[in-house]
């Protein structure tokens, strides 16, 4: 029996990963589960699935938790000390789902304790990838890739041998919902359009990532530190289907390509049995039905979100940390109607021209780089 703590469990992941463990109750258990505010999901997960220890945001949603929970035996922890506290347990996974840069601390405390990290929070790499990964090495934690598209490249990279190495890696997208929009389109666009995704059921925030090719940017910086690889040599591009999920391009010329349905628990299943397989309760994919794949280069014009990811990461230092903390700040402010969709892209643009802190490599040099870009984001956009 595998036990796992999965950290976000009432997001679009945690309810993946809760599905599986559905499916396979006689292969994992649930040690522990958090949420940021959802005191009421939680406390069904804890019915469900019986963990030994839980982790809300404040102490309003712990009283509400105990309230929900007279007969819990285990311990409800609260906050970000609460996360620490659960990512020292002694477990054999840690499921990292939590959305944004509240998962960057969680992340680095997982994977200093060893074991695996089944890794779905992106700005845990973009703005600490160099030291999360280096910190993973020196502990011996092995970190799965949850985000189909590095899920697939990993799956590929298996077996290869030390002498294939990539030449080139590429990731695919879907475009989002607005991949045929002109830029006078987009300038009307609402939250509740950005938010509809084509093909993928992912939270807001991830969605308009999605939206903006953001999301696509960010996973090329993922990349470039789970794989150990340039930023020349990462590319990415369209495919409105989303069942090509990842390619690598060797020496040789051989194109290896993973595909799947776009269904999360696909790669999360891989995660959580690695090495070995199961069934993820996934339909199996038909190509002669799916009929054509189509693939498109990127306009980087149309979406200048990804080419500011690009330029943040070929940049590194405090670059890479200070998008993301723009790239939140002013996502937000788009969800709660105080900017339009074009000005996402350029809040992101205005902060990473400004000057910052300096990067120092660990932990609080980069809350203090995340702190200082949001707030020139925020004083950017409440001028426009």
């Amino acid at each position: 029996m595998k036990r796992i703590s999965l950290f976000g469990a009432t997001g679009t992941i945690g309810d993946n990963a809760l599905d599986l463990m559905a499916r396979h109750q006689g292969r994992f258990s649930l040690f522990a589960a958090s949420a940021e505010a959802n005191a009421e999901k939680l406390a069904d997960i804890a019915r469900r699935f019986n963990p030994s220890l839980l982790v809300i945001g404040d102490e309003k949603g712990r009283i509400a938790l105990s309230a929900a929970l007279p007969d819990f035996k285990g311990d409800i922890l609260v906050g970000e000390q609460g996360l620490l506290q659960m990512a020292e347990q002694d477990v054999a996974l840690n499921i990292m789902a939590i959305v944004g840069f509240a998962g960057l601390a969680p992340s680095l405390a997982c994977a200093a304790r060893g074991g695996a990290l089944a890794l779905a929070n992106k700005e845990a790499l973009v703005a600490a990838g160099a030291h999360l990964m280096t910190l993973a090495a020196a502990n011996k934690t092995q970190i799965l890739p949850v985000d189909s598209e590095h899920n697939a490249v990993f799956q590929l990279l298996q077996g290869q041998g030390g002498a294939a190495q990539p030449d080139n890696i590429t990731l695919t997208a879907s475009g989002g919902p607005f991949r045929e929009f002109t830029r006078a389109a987009m300038q009307k666009v609402t939250p509740e359009q950005a938010v509809a995704h084509p093909n993928w059921s992912m939270g807001a925030k991830i969605s308009v990532d999605s939206a903006t090719m953001m999301n696509k940017g960010l996973e090329l910086i993922e990349a470039h530190h789970l794989f150990a690889i340039a930023p020349d040599k990462l590319d990415a591009i369209i495919h409105p289907q989303s069942i090509v999920h990842g390619l690598v391009h060797f020496a040789d010329g051989s194109v290896l390509a993973q595909k799947g349905s776009p269904d999360m628990r696909v790669p999360l299943a891989y995660c959580m049995a690695y090495p070995d397989r199961i069934d993820a309760g996934v339909a199996p994919l038909d190509l002669t039905a799916q009929g054509r794949l189509d693939f498109a280069a990127i306009d980087r014009a149309q979406f200048p979100c990804l080419a500011l990811a690009e330029a943040a990461m070929r940049a590194g230092g405090a670059a890479p940390a200070r998008l993301n903390a723009a790239n939140e700040a002013a996502v937000a402010a788009f969800l709660e109607n105080r900017i339009g969709f074009l000005q996402i892209a350029e809040t992101v643009d205005a902060v990473l021209q400004k000057q910052g802190c300096n990067d120092s490599g660990d932990i609080e040099a980069v809350r203090a780089i995340d702190s200082e870009a949001r707030a020139q984001a925020k004083a950017h956009f409440d001028t426009l």
